[in-house]
């Protein structure tokens, strides 16, 4: 398959070079994926995808178009090219457009290394189904459940293959499995609800499905009986499912698309502490066996590690070639895209700082404050990182867990939040995103 993709890639090139392109990149995709859900012992839904996609960008002097299709025929990828060199030349004008240096492609990389295949058979469609309802009637054996609204299992496997007018071809694989459920608790107005989710490139790797679902079905309990906590500053922690959130909010500013519009709170601060003196966010897409590595980027550039803060100090911002050229820097080797889209800047694996303490441990330092496991809605200001979600979780007094809480809203500023941050030890190393629970100091609840 990776042979046909490369094929197709090469198809594209030759067509957008006769349509009269300057440059041009070739994506191609392949993909199967089948999803299972389950509700009240019985299957709900079951569907299989598969299909290939390709997508073309191509380069008229210092404009671009960008067009996808799902026919891989002779005649549309000639249609392709045709129509995409025609949009390009009504294109903008952008100076920072352009294809990588031949120099300064990725070369040699080791995908045995990277693991990001299971090599055991594609699950039939009954062995997810009994995984779902595994997940489901664990939750529903937890004492309070009254329901589960979903449970579910997954099955991925994706293929692309990267091709430019540069010299630059290359692909990879990657596959997933995922089970997850989401229970409620009590009835009526008094109902609340949870979830629980895992998910793992290699299905022996993946936990077992019942205790996916009991921890649904014990969170949901858990909750019952919620109410809004007071009003005022209190200290607030952020429990390891959703701290990670926290630090995308930093992620996001750093990224190279923000600074470029001046539209981002740490457009300031390049060389500037923004957390802590002994925490750092390190990079790394070469991880094995995680979802998110890979090993080059969009436009042909070698993954390797980073750190863009390093004990405390913002190190770099987020770069693909179109914003490092428009700061006046180098790539970072960051670029993401879909087969219809052009290339823009992304983090992959990130990891913060553990600490020594456990959560536990951080509620007894807090002693009185909130315990936050769930967060909806967001008004962030993305120039100033003003700061205001609302929360769900659990109200700590003299250091131990007193009730259950919702509907309320925490605000702070990121910029003076995140220089408070004290992280605890629980990160769980599986996850694209290590970050463990964080305790912050002195943000604004609003409750009753």
């Amino acid at each position: 398959m990776t042979d046909r993709l490369s094929r197709l890639a090469e198809m594209l090139l030759i067509a957008a070079t006769r349509a009269g392109a300057d440059a041009a990149d070739a994506l191609a995709v392949d993909g199967t994926s089948i999803s299972i859900d389950v509700r009240d012992g019985k299957l709900e839904q079951a569907e299989r995808a598969e299909g290939i996609e390709i997508g073309l960008r191509v380069l008229t002097g210092n404009r671009q178009a960008c067009v996808s299709a799902s026919d891989v025929s002779e005649r549309t990828i000639g249609e392709m090219a045709e129509r995409a060199v025609a949009m390009a030349r009504a294109a903008p004008a952008d100076d920072s457009l352009g294809l990588a240096r031949p120099e300064d492609l990725a070369r040699g990389w080791d995908l045995a290394a990277l693991d990001l295949v299971d090599p055991a058979r594609e699950p039939a469609a009954a062995e997810l189904e009994a995984l779902a309802r595994d997940a489901e009637a664990a939750a529903l054996s937890v004492a309070g459940v009254t329901r589960v609204q979903s449970a579910s299992a997954t099955f991925s496997r994706r293929r692309i293959h990267l091709a430019a007018t540069n010299g630059f071809s290359g692909g990879y694989s990657r596959s997933g499995r995922s089970v997850s459920a989401v229970a409620t608790a009590g009835e009526g107005l008094k109902m609340e609800r949870d979830w629980a989710a895992e998910s793992r490139v290699y299905a022996s790797d993946m936990p077992a499905a019942e205790a996916i679902g009991r921890l649904a079905g014990e969170r949901a309990v858990a909750r019952l009986g919620a109410r809004k906590p007071r009003t005022g500053a209190f200290p607030v922690l952020y429990d390891e499912r959703v701290a990670g959130g926290l630090i995308g909010h930093l992620l996001a500013a750093a990224n190279g698309s923000a600074i470029v519009r001046g539209g981002s709170w740490l457009r300031d601060m390049l060389g500037e502490q923004v957390l802590p003196a002994g925490l750092s966010i390190h990079e790394n897409p070469l991880r094995p066996r995680i979802g998110g590595s890979r090993p080059f980027d969009a436009e042909g550039l070698a993954s390797s590690p980073r750190d863009i803060v390093r004990f405390g100090v913002l190190q770099g911002w987020t770069l693909d070639l179109g914003t490092a050229r428009r700061l006046g820097m180098r790539s970072t080797g960051s670029a993401s895209r879909g087969a219809g889209s052009p290339p823009a800047p992304s983090v992959s694996n990130i990891a913060l700082t553990q600490g020594d303490r456990s959560p536990a441990q951080l509620m007894e330092e807090m002693g009185t404050g909130l315990y936050v496991t769930g967060l909806i809605g967001a008004s962030i200001n993305p120039t100033t990182g003003d700061y205001s979600r609302g929360a769900s979780g659990f109200w700590i007094e003299n250091g131990a867990i007193a009730f259950p809480v919702n509907e309320c809203t925490i605000a702070g500023n990121l910029r003076e939040m995140l220089l408070r941050i004290q992280p605890a030890n629980d990160a769980l190393a599986h996850r694209s995103h290590v970050v463990p629970s964080l305790l912050v100091e002195g943000l604004t609840l609003a409750g009753d």
